[in-house]
């Protein structure tokens, strides 16, 4: 068994402070513009239990599972790839997918790939 990291032990920019509040207008596209970071996930806002993050993506994330969480990724731009154990579902603009609690993945984007999650406000992105 691998033992336990933290997020500072990836190379990934995760920003888990709350970017806007209600009422407060939300630019994606200005915020993932102005991204040089390879990549990069910022929380954008919180509704209800759960948050909203941008990520502009361009590599692969790590092996991970979240035990409790599911997780909710919408691409807005790009190719984004979601390996599972036994598969990989590929996401193109305006196509989203649910990877459920318990499942182990890792997501992907061959190039620069812009996207939106919604998970449970509590989340650790690195997995559990």
């Amino acid at each position: 068994m691998e033992p336990q990291k933290s997020p500072k032990d990836f190379p990934y920019k995760t920003y888990l402070n709350i970017l806007h509040g209600p009422l407060e207008l939300v630019d994606v596209q200005k915020l993932a513009d102005a991204c040089k970071d390879k990549w990069y996930n910022q929380t954008l806002c919180q509704v209800n239990d759960s948050v909203v993050r941008l990520g502009v993506l361009e590599g692969e994330y790590h092996w991970h599972e979240h035990s409790e969480i599911d997780e909710f990724f919408f691409v807005l731009d790009g190719k984004f790839l979601i390996d599972l154990e036994d598969k990989t579902i590929e996401l193109a603009p305006r196509q989203g997918c649910v990877v459920p609690k318990g499942v182990r993945h890792r997501t992907r984007a061959p190039k620069r790939c812009v996207i939106l999650m919604i998970e449970r406000a509590d989340i650790v992105p690195t997995g559990d």
